[in-house]
């Protein structure tokens, strides 16, 4: 039996929330190994002077605990 956990990070990007996700996976893997998956679970933006200036995403990453 494999034992799972999740975390949640926040990450941003000036570029798209696909950046953003994989900004989120690159930093988390820096210090949580054996990463199964990520769901988005909210994608916002940031506006200023009327256009879209940052893309935010909340993901929560499911790794197994070794």
């Amino acid at each position: 039996m494999a034992v799972m956990k999740v975390i949640e990070v926040m990450a941003n990007s000036d570029t798209s929330w696909e950046d953003a996700t994989r900004k989120a996976i690159k930093h988390a893997s820096k210090s949580v190994k054996h990463m199964k998956s990520a769901f988005v679970q909210s994608q916002s933006v940031v506006v200023k002077d009327g256009d879209v200036s940052e893309f935010r995403v909340n993901v929560k990453i499911t790794f197994e605990v070794k």
